[in-house]
């Protein structure tokens, strides 16, 4: 395996038989098998039993579905008559709401889930940012609190790997491109980050030069490294002298 895929690739979960779905569903599924993709500028998303990316509409509420009618037409509802098992490496509760129309739709920690009618195959993306309301879904927390030997608590990503800060990064700025963002992975997200509820600190984003997203810590740009394999490890502290662990 590429070593600077890892952490994406400890992340992404393999899907069973995927096969490109009807842009509008005929019949809810019985309890629909999500998983999670690594995209190369949304970070890791949430994808459908067909393998297509699943959406939210920043305009719904906890539990509640605001598209209907033309809406749902262009972004259609995950819908399964079961809840869906949560698989392992998804974080977060999967829950069924009741649409306006009767039928069941597949919630993520309460909110609302989508396809859009103009991704036809797995890997396509082009609903993220529509009208700046529709957004591709990242599992979370994108950021948590973690142990890593006898360094103690650390930060992690959604994946559970230990999260680094660069030196030569400003506040708000990350100064690692090209070859040092291969081998230390930038934590991307498609829209807000979210914390565990052990970190305290402020989480926003900052925007690098391909124009994804990045998280940042009380400013600081978030990294993986590609050495790091599993949780728990934190084999990219002091490497060069200027990467180093990111604490609480």
């Amino acid at each position: 395996m590429n070593n600077a895929l890892r952490p994406a690739a400890l992340l992404a979960l393999a899907l069973t038989s995927p096969a490109l779905a009807q842009t509008t569903p005929a019949t809810p599924s019985a309890a629909p098998l999500l998983s999670v993709r690594q995209d190369a500028k949304l970070g890791p998303i949430l994808v459908g039993p067909d393998g297509r990316t699943l959406y939210l509409f920043t305009k719904d509420g906890p539990g509640r579905s605001s598209c209907t009618g033309l809406c749902a037409v262009a972004w259609p509802p995950l819908t399964a008559t079961k809840v869906p098992a949560r698989v392992a490496g998804i974080r977060g509760q999967l829950s069924l709401i009741q649409r306006a129309d009767g039928e069941p739709q597949v919630a993520y920690n309460g909110i609302p889930l989508y396809y859009w009618k103009d991704d036809t195959k797995p890997g396509d993306t082009t609903g993220q940012g529509v009208q700046s309301v529709w957004f591709a879904v990242n599992p979370g927390p994108t950021v948590q609190l973690g142990r890593a030997g006898t360094l103690g608590s650390v930060l992690t990503g959604p994946n559970g790997l230990t999260l680094y800060t660069f030196a030569k990064d400003t506040a708000g700025v990350s100064n690692c491109t090209g070859t040092c963002a291969v081998n230390w992975p930038p934590l991307l997200v498609a829209q807000l980050p979210t914390r565990g509820t052990a970190v305290r600190g402020s989480l926003e984003t900052l925007i690098r030069p391909d124009g994804s997203r990045q998280v940042t810590y009380q400013g600081k740009p978030l990294y993986y490294w590609k050495g790091d394999l599993k949780a728990g490890d934190a084999t990219g502290e002091g490497v060069m002298n200027v990467w180093s662990a990111a604490r609480p």
